[in-house]
């Protein structure tokens, strides 16, 4: 993908939207005097800009690995953050679920702890938790596959 950014919020504004619709994260550009780091996270999307200048940018594709890697199957909870996934309310509390329970929309599923806020996220569908495919305490990126419903 070759992007042309220029002397514009629009043309950043729109960078991020790209970014956002594939699926990426972060991405920083230096060349010269233009400097430019954009995060992405959810909804929302910080933009550091220094002197801005017209260059082409090329994203990096995935890795063969990463694309041949295919999801599982079943109704997929992804982390809505970046943070840590915790599967418990307290570190001596049970967690919220274990793999067989029922589980119906709405319902607590975990905490993703980000910038030292605890954030419970709810099922979206009805269903039985198949499997976690995260460790207890694990950091855990924006639209990872965290658990899989059937």
């Amino acid at each position: 993908m070759s992007v042309k950014i220029e002397n514009s919020m629009e043309c950043i504004d729109a960078l991020i939207d790209k970014m956002l619709e594939k699926g990426i994260g972060r991405l920083a550009i230096s060349e010269g005097d233009f400097k430019i780091e954009i995060e992405t996270a959810a909804a929302k999307a910080t933009v550091y800009q220094a002197p801005v200048q017209a260059v082409s940018v090329q994203a990096a594709p995935a890795s063969s690995a990463e694309a041949a890697k295919p999801l599982p199957c079943g109704k997929i909870v992804k982390s809505p953050i970046v943070g840590t996934y915790y599967s418990a309310p307290a570190p001596d509390k049970p967690p919220f679920v274990k793999v067989g329970q029922k589980v119906k929309k709405g319902d607590v599923l975990m905490i993703i702890e980000s910038m030292k806020l605890m954030n419970e996220i709810a099922s979206e569908f009805d269903g039985v938790v198949a499997e976690i495919l995260v460790e207890n305490g694990t950091p855990v990126e924006f639209d990872q596959p965290i658990m899989r419903i059937e």
